[in-house]
């Protein structure tokens, strides 16, 4: 990531939850959204494949009540930080059985940024007192993700 990346990156968990990220968290931030949009790509493409289509559509993406208002406070996030060009370069994902469709691919920024909301929230809602996250904070905040996505 550039370096224009990372001040944007760290402007946003600042924004978001009062958090001071460095570089060494985005490691495990590009780990976080790898693993979460193709937990939803996975989801999408069997209820795909369950209504006989080839291709995801956005429809299918497991997009909870929840995720849906953190992309929603994301949109309002983006306009002072404006994330939103990086998380398009972080939207790749590996070949499924079901093509997702354009309209699909063009919503993965807007929910990795509602990934990263809730990510930041999350970590806030966990450890209220804690500015830096460490390794045992990403992973206690991991795992909760694990077990709902």
């Amino acid at each position: 990531m550039t370096v224009m990346g990372v001040s944007k990156f760290e402007r946003f968990f600042r924004a978001a939850a009062s958090l001071d990220v460095d570089r060494n968290d985005l490691k495990r931030y590009g780990d976080f959204v790898d693993a979460k949009l193709y937990d939803l790509l996975v989801a999408g493409q069997a209820s795909a494949k369950g209504n006989g289509r080839d291709t995801v559509e956005p429809w299918d993406l497991p997009i909870t009540k929840g995720l849906q208002e953190s992309i929603h406070r994301f949109r309002r996030l983006d306009e002072e930080v404006e994330l939103k060009p990086i998380l398009e370069q972080l939207a790749a994902h590996p070949p499924l059985d079901r093509t997702p469709t354009q309209e699909a691919e063009e919503r993965y920024p807007e929910i990795i940024g509602g990934l990263s909301v809730a990510l930041a929230e999350t970590f806030k809602i966990m450890y209220p007192d804690v500015k830096n996250p460490q390794t045992s904070h990403w992973e206690g905040v991991t795992a909760v993700f694990d077990r709902l996505l």
